[in-house]
């Protein structure tokens, strides 16, 4: 499996980052290496993102899980299961705030292949996460 990651200790609690996690207005507003969300993040329904990583390409993707104030699951692939990729974001109570986990998994058995046509995530993710804990710690 492949996957990008970053993680990151929040001085605020999982009930105060839920509502800016979740609120995709608040993500597209230039901080968060994300260009633009088309639709509102409720659970079942699908967003397109645009991501500072290749903003002319937009992302479908559909929002599979969304349990506050802990667990959010975005997904996307291919039919057959030849390709998904799965971001999931946690928040889990820690001394001294909420560790925030973003985790993108790549799976199926074209995920070799195209995994290396997608830039490196890291980068992207550690700024998402800078700006959710500035924003949370404001």
């Amino acid at each position: 499996m492949r996957f990008y990651e970053a993680k990151r200790v929040i001085a605020a609690s999982p009930e105060q980052i839920w509502p800016i996690l979740t609120d995709a207005r608040r993500l597209e507003d230039g901080t968060f290496s994300i260009v633009k969300i088309e639709g509102d993040i409720v659970q079942g329904r699908k967003i397109k993102l645009w991501s500072e990583v290749d903003p002319s390409r937009a992302f479908s993707l559909r929002v599979d899980r969304l349990e506050a104030p802990r667990d959010m699951i975005w997904s996307s692939g291919m039919p057959l299961g030849l390709f998904r990729g799965t971001r999931r974001f946690r928040l889990t109570p820690v001394a001294g705030g909420t560790e925030f986990h973003v985790r993108e998994d790549y799976t199926g058995p074209m995920a070799g292949i195209i995994f290396k046509q997608i830039p490196d995530m890291t980068a992207s993710m550690e700024k998402f996460a800078a700006a959710l804990a500035r924003e949370a710690e404001a």
